[in-house]
């Protein structure tokens, strides 16, 4: 990576800094901000709103795609960068790898919102956890129509894969 597009990179990732500090004083959500950047353009500005709208997924991270997809039109953000004030919590990145972004650039590591308050290492390890041995109860019902749904996908001529 050359000096400019590391200060190019600082830069946006101040911008994401910027929009989670101002968002500790709204009392909309945590200190969380994201920008979804396309060909250096910012197409999308959020910040965390759980409080806002009492919704525990309304991260920066998923507003941000929301708002990028619904401006681009699609569901994959492929030619696009992500930059988090922090790095992403387990839902938030699954939701990024969905939006299959070509980069992501975060500025506070987990650790850090862990010292403040914000810690999803319980999230991480039930993760890797067997279903049977979740802290929430978690089991799987075998029904005859399980896969039903699937097949129906599979038949189904005008899908858009993804």
């Amino acid at each position: 990576m050359t000096e400019e597009e590391l200060q190019i990179h600082k830069h946006f990732l101040q911008e994401a800094i910027n929009l989670a500090r101002e968002n500790v004083a709204t009392g909309r959500g945590g200190p969380f901000g994201a920008i979804v950047v396309q060909d250096g353009e910012i197409i999308a500005r959020a910040t965390n709103e759980v409080l806002k709208d009492q919704d525990p997924t309304m991260h920066a991270e998923v507003n941000a795609i929301r708002q990028a997809c619904k401006k681009l039109g699609h569901f994959e953000l492929k030619n696009c960068v992500i930059y988090s004030s922090c790095e992403p919590c387990p839902m938030c990145l699954g939701a990024i790898y969905w939006a299959r972004p070509k980069a992501l650039f975060f500025a506070a590591d987990r650790h850090c919102a862990a010292r403040h308050g914000f810690d999803d290492n319980f999230i991480y390890e039930q993760i890797t956890t067997t279903p049977s041995e979740r802290k929430i109860l978690t089991v799987h019902l075998a029904i005859p129509d399980e896969e039903l749904p699937f097949v129906v996908w599979d038949e189904e001529e005008n899908r858009t894969q993804y």
